[in-house]
């Protein structure tokens, strides 16, 4: 026999609220409830709750209050992660996030899924599928990332898009559903590295 817990995070039906979840519910709901209440004096104690609350935490994570998670402890985050406000993750699968990514305001990453049959989803039994994101990625703002989904490494996704299926690496995709516009070219790099060089020759401060 299988507990609820590892059902759920095999992927199968599941019954939320039951054992070991309505604890590592409960921990969650606090963790964020304290980070939440934090001030931006509070840097270290922020760095401190994430790590209790989260599977993994790289170096540099900055998360923008409020932030709202499932259960916490089926997320993982690379180096210099940053997530706007009013980021929301429903982990009762797997998330795991790579390095140097950012999310604009209101992204929102759901791994939870309910059944199509309405005779079964009646009966509250849910799951969930992982998802996956890259490194060096850009979420644009009121961005939804769906169940299963898997976003490459260097992907822009454009504010207020609706991913709903793998997106690959090195491109730009945007929409809903979001789809890929274009690549990210070697043009767009030499456009970028001019910007900066030009911003360090005359910044004063």
């Amino acid at each position: 026999m299988a507990t609820n817990k590892e059902k759920m995070l095999a992927g199968k039906l599941y019954m939320a609220g039951t054992g070991e979840l309505a604890q590592d519910s409960k921990k969650s709901r606090m963790l964020t409830r304290l980070f939440n209440n934090t001030t931006e004096e509070q840097k270290d104690y922020r760095g401190k709750l994430l790590r209790d609350l989260f599977e993994s935490v790289g170096e540099s994570v900055y998360i923008e209050p409020p932030f709202r998670c499932d259960y916490g402890c089926n997320i993982s985050v690379g180096d210099n992660f940053y997530a706007n406000f009013d980021c929301i993750i429903l982990d009762v699968a797997k998330v795991k996030i790579g390095s140097n990514v950012l999310f604009g305001p209101r992204v929102s990453v759901f791994t939870a899924g309910h059944p199509v049959d309405a005779d079964v989803r009646n009966t509250l039994l849910e799951f969930g599928t992982p998802i996956t994101i890259g490194d060096n990625v850009w979420v644009g703002g009121n961005t939804v990332i769906n169940p299963g989904v898997t976003i490459g490494s260097n992907v822009i996704i454009g504010s207020g898009s609706v991913v709903t299926k793998d997106i690959p690496d090195g491109v730009i995709a945007v929409g809903n559903p979001c789809r890929v516009l274009r690549p990210i070219t070697e043009e767009d790099k030499k456009h970028w590295e001019k910007m900066k060089e030009e911003y360090y020759a005359d910044v004063e401060d």
